[in-house]
């Protein structure tokens, strides 16, 4: 279960709601392959101070158009007008994925050990955290919405993919907490995972909060750096980006 969060307020500002529709289907359903399930359908909330038919008609068929990718069926949903509760002019977009994985197959990062290799999967750029920082950069200006809203990248058949070739032992969604907070959650007590923090090439977006003003140590607490997903395996595959290794 997730939000959009704040990104939305810039989306709306950039006429891309249909990305952010994309944003929280694609954000649910990667959470659900975490733990080695095949999502089976999504739930959607949309809430604000004045319902726009138009507005949420565009974040539904966002979400819409990534659960077909997905193979998800996209059921039904909230919709509620409440004033007084949200901003005027803005609102609010939340969803639920349901999965399932037979027990056997279950991923939880139990069989972890040292020496296993992390592999990343490229992100498509901030995907959908770090936007409180992000709108105090942006304040009321301008702003490049092809650069700061890129949809958040699915990672269903690159899962897929790799389970077929290798033994997956733990999956981490890297959303909010940067890579090594989403990572440390799914490793067992006693291990942690040494980042090459130059073995990938991160998306130009990341390279403007730099010259921002964000600290590197600011970008690695808050964002994802361009590896949106990322496995723990004793081996990788020749052609899989290694990000790290168990220690």
């Amino acid at each position: 279960m997730d939000s959009v969060g704040s990104k939305l307020m810039l989306a709306r500002r950039a006429g891309r709601l249909r990305w952010a529709g994309m944003d929280l289907a694609a954000h649910c359903i990667n959470d659900v392959l975490c733990t080695g399930a095949e999502p089976l359908f999504l739930l959607d909330y949309v809430a604000a101070n004045r319902i726009d038919e138009a507005q949420v008609a565009e974040l539904v068929e966002g979400a819409a158009e990534v659960c077909r990718t997905a193979g998800c069926v996209l059921i039904g949903g909230e919709t509620a007008e409440l004033p007084g509760v949200y901003q005027e002019f803005e609102l609010d977009f939340a969803g639920a994925c349901v999965g399932l994985v037979e027990r056997d197959r279950l991923i939880d990062g139990s069989r972890c050990e040292a020496g296993d290799t992390v592999i990343g999967f490229p992100a498509s750029g901030l995907h959908t955290n770090g936007f409180s920082l992000v709108r105090t950069l942006v304040g009321d200006g301008e702003f490049d919405a092809d650069l700061l809203l890129a949809p958040h990248s699915l990672y269903l058949e690159e899962v897929r993919n790799l389970r077929e070739r290798a033994d997956v032992r733990a999956l981490a969604h890297v959303t909010g907490g940067g890579l090594m907070g989403n990572l440390s959650r799914v490793l067992p007590d006693g291990l942690e995972a040494r980042i090459d923090w130059d073995a990938w090439e991160r998306p130009r977006v990341f390279e403007w909060l730099a010259e921002q003003g964000v600290e590197e140590d600011e970008l690695r607490r808050v964002f994802n750096l361009g590896i949106g997903m990322c496995a723990v395996v004793p081996e990788a595959p020749a052609d899989a980006v290694v990000i790290g290794v168990l220690a």
